[in-house]
């Protein structure tokens, strides 16, 4: 028939209407006379494949008042940390909590994964922790596709405008699929299976409702939802967290003579290191330091097959926005029992480290004790100390532990001219926001050597660490990061040589080569292009359970201990410690588990992809901060920097704020203009004008999309010099490369 659903419409639509009838189905899909007979065909075709059960045996089979149908359509959400899929049953009627599944696959049933819907048989499980079972029938599809977007009411139904940068297509809402969406909400939807009639947009379904788009604090929301950033914690999660008591010390060495202190960022709410450093008494040490880092011991409350464990490696990591803070953990631990605040006691892994004078580490010994931090510091007020403007304070803490400290960091800053890390200097952008989350500021955050210091420290001791574990011959997680790909490192080398600057050939890539480009870029026009342009260059870094070293870093062996509030990969190295040390008083119960051990790969690929998937919110949240921020700047001139040239337009990064717009390339004239990949050049044919990466330009900012983040640029001069005239219509005429009507 032409106008036939498929089997995954009727599947899907008879989840939402289990009681309905074949005539139900033929109205619902608008088909009459021989249509409606292909229809009872199809039908008898679907019973006798099992997808879908006879009306008269679904009859026989009803579930009981508030329970689950025998055969339905269920989307699996996650996994427990005994490595089974859960899953939630679709299209559910009724408000009350839609009860868990536990899929229970078969040996053919490969792959499944969050999102996947199935059709399966469902079945109680009493006395399980999952009151129901399900085994697959039929696969029916991946997690459908989802965006978010602003909802437009027109009639019954409507359509959405996407907010995902690039996407222009428009989806239109059915009546019945808006969720009772109000026109101009930020909405989150998900592809509906049939396409309408109407020009042959898609359909979509609202899944959720958030609110005002254009209110401050939803641009983290909007990348939330945008990146499928676990943030709500489940009811079990939260119970262990609040039943948590403090740590005592039974098995634990008592360090709170120690005058340990924290040194964060002003705005910190989980403080999980605190540092300590002293000269070494040692004869054969002189000029030597004791370094002692402590780490919050987060591994004593998180505890593996818990509900805890389950959420913190689904998340991954802690997300950090402006506005706000996606946690790895409740705030009962993260800003509580595993926060190492001044002046009360607090259970952590800590590690001794004794250094030359030259910075090199001797030797290291890892304890289970606790501390009391003696204060709360911020990197600004410990550098004025250490310049010599303490304030009341750190005036107290200035000759007997900030000293010390900094005397010890000298030290390490030797050792690390000697390895040579690479040096890339890209400062950070921080964005301002006023009690009601708006915009107030956007500058690059201040570089000081209290910063530094805390760095180095925490190389320092992850260094140990990854060493200690392999002494031990335990498995762990390292901190991976390879060298470039010989052809980034060659793409390097071109915009170096087009910047007239020199990276060698021939030769075992060190570090130390790409330093020495970024030293000669230094303090010239080229330097932020060649520091982007190396970054680039380097693969991401990774955890993994093989060790492959840290090119950027220069060390053979690293892994990471420093941050187990907000780092699943810390805490799989302080449970292996654990383990390892046999540290009481039930290394069985807080240690590595076989389980941790079984799935290392695994855990290592699920925790590298929500680093990634969390980088990509943040920068895409900045972004839009940005543009917020540059709204009511529309028409003013801006210098800046390109930073980026495509076959498209030109990529310009902005003085002062750092925001990237893209000036289009049908804005620059009527000519012909040629894209060389090699060169990363686009030159015109008629005027043989040229723009390349690292040109200093003037624009006009000439539109600001922040709910998208997106800046349109108009080009008005190029190293001073102002463009050729150009032909035809004026610059901006054509339609917006930046198409929202809300």
């Amino acid at each position: 028939m032409k106008n036939r659903p498929d089997r995954r419409a009727i599947l899907d639509w008879i989840a939402d209407n289990p009681d309905a009838g074949r005539r139900d189905i033929a109205r619902a899909f608008g088909l009459r006379g021989a249509d409606k007979n292909d229809l009872k065909a199809l039908l008898r075709e679907m019973e006798r494949d099992g997808e879908i059960e006879p009306r008269r045996k679904r009859r026989e089979r009803e579930p009981a008042a508030g329970g689950l149908p025998p055969v339905m359509v269920i989307e699996i959400t996650g996994i427990d940390r005994d490595g089974d899929l859960l899953a939630r049953p679709l299209n559910r009627e009724g408000e009350e909590q839609a009860p868990s599944i536990r899929v229970q696959p078969r040996a053919t049933d490969r792959g499944l994964g969050p999102g996947d819907r199935l059709l399966a048989r469902i079945a109680p499980t009493p006395g399980e922790d999952t009151p129901y079972a399900a085994r697959p029938i039929k696969r029916l599809a991946a997690a459908p596709a989802r965006m978010l977007g602003i909802f437009r009411k027109e009639g019954a139904g409507g359509r959405i405008l996407p907010l995902g940068k690039g996407d222009e297509r428009e989806w239109i809402v059915p009546p019945g699929m808006d969720g009772g969406a109000q026109d101009g909400e930020l909405v989150e939807a998900e592809a509906a299976e049939r396409r309408s009639g109407r020009m042959g947009l898609p359909r979509a379904r609202i899944v959720e409702r958030l609110g005002d788009p254009t209110a401050p604090r939803s641009v983290s929301l909007i990348a939330i939802h945008e990146h499928g950033i676990p943030d709500v914690f489940p009811d079990s999660a939260i119970a262990e967290a609040e039943a948590a008591e403090p740590a005592g010390m039974d098995g634990r060495e008592d360090l709170r003579d120690l005058p340990f202190v924290t040194i964060d960022p002003e705005d910190a709410r989980d403080r999980d290191d605190a540092v300590f450093a002293i000269p070494d008494e040692d004869p054969a040490n002189e000029g030597g330091f004791v370094v002692w880092v402590a780490i919050a011991d987060v591994a004593f409350y998180v505890r593996p097959g818990s509900a805890l464990d389950a959420e913190a490696r689904l998340r991954g990591n802690s997300t950090y926005f402006p506005d706000r803070v996606v946690p790895m953990l409740p705030d009962r631990l993260s800003g509580d029992l595993c926060s190492l605040h001044e002046g009360v006691d607090r259970a952590v892994i800590a590690v001794r480290m004794r250094i030359d004078a030259m910075g090199r580490k001797i030797d290291h010994h890892f304890v289970r004790g606790m501390i009391r931090s003696r204060a709360s510091l911020e990197y600004g007020s410990v550098q004025a100390a250490v310049d010599g403007r303490p304030d009341e304070r750190t005036a107290p803490l200035l000759e007997g532990v900030l000293q010390p400290l900094y005397a010890a960091y000298r030290a390490l800053e030797r050792a690390r001219s000697e390895r040579e890390p690479l040096e890339l200097d890209l400062p950070e952008r921080r964005t301002v926001l006023d009690g009601a989350g708006k915009v107030v500021s956007v500058a690059f955050k201040e570089r000081l050597d209290a910063h530094r210091l805390i760095e180095e420290f925490m190389i320092l001791a992850n260094v140990a660490a990854a060493e200690e574990l392999i002494r031990r011959r335990r498995p762990l997680l390292f901190r991976v990061h390879e060298e470039p790909d010989p052809l980034k490192l060659e793409a390097l080398r071109e915009v170096a040589e087009a910047s007239g600057l020199v990276l060698a050939k021939g030769q075992v890539l060190k570090t130390a080569h790409l330093n020495r480009l970024l030293a000669q870029a230094a303090g010239t026009d080229q330097a932020e292009l060649i520091n982007m342009a190396t970054l680039r260059s380097m693969p991401a870094a990774y955890y993994t359970p093989d060790n492959y070293g840290h090119f950027g870093l220069s060390l053979r062996h690293y892994a990471h201990f420093t941050s187990p509030i907000r780092r699943y990969a810390d805490l799989i190295v302080h449970r292996a410690l654990i383990a390892a040390h046999g540290w009481g008083p039930d290394p069985q119960a807080d240690g590595l588990s076989a389980l941790d051990v079984e799935r290392l790969e695994e855990t290592g690929e699920m925790i590298s992809a929500a680093e990634r998937r969390s980088m990509q919110a943040e920068r895409d949240t900045t972004d839009r901060y940005l543009a917020a921020f540059l709204a009511d700047r529309v028409g003013t001139e801006i210098g800046g920097r390109i930073s980026g040239v495509q076959r498209f337009g030109l990529f310009v990064k902005l003085d002062g704020t750092g925001a990237d717009g893209l000036v289009p390339v049908r804005s620059l004239g009527e000519e012909f203009w040629r894209f060389d990949a090699r060169d990363q050049t686009l030159t015109g044919a008629a005027s043989g004008v040229t723009f390349a990466p690292g040109l200093r330009v003037s624009v006009k900012l000439a539109e600001v999309a922040p709910v998208t983040g997106g800046i349109l640029l108009e080009l008005l001069s190029v190293e001073d010099q102002p463009l050729p005239r150009r032909k035809g219509r004026r610059p901006g005429a054509r339609r917006s490369a930046i198409r929202r009507r809300h």
